[in-house]
């Protein structure tokens, strides 16, 4: 019986790491959208200075 219940705690935790990483993956691949139209869509500065599309 304690066997059995190992195992299927271990089956679900490697399924709630899976699906965690899943999420994980799926956040990194919006921020470098993101990241990479920020790029793309800076444009040049109104005073005609150069213009940094972030702000750190």
């Amino acid at each position: 019986m304690v066997p059995l219940l190992l195992v299927l705690l271990l089956t679900l935790l490697l399924f709630g790491a899976g699906f965690a990483l899943k999420i994980l993956w799926l956040a990194a691949v919006v921020v470098l959208v993101f990241w990479l139209l920020g790029f793309v869509a800076r444009g040049a500065h109104p005073s005609g200075g150069r213009h940094r599309w972030y702000r750190w």
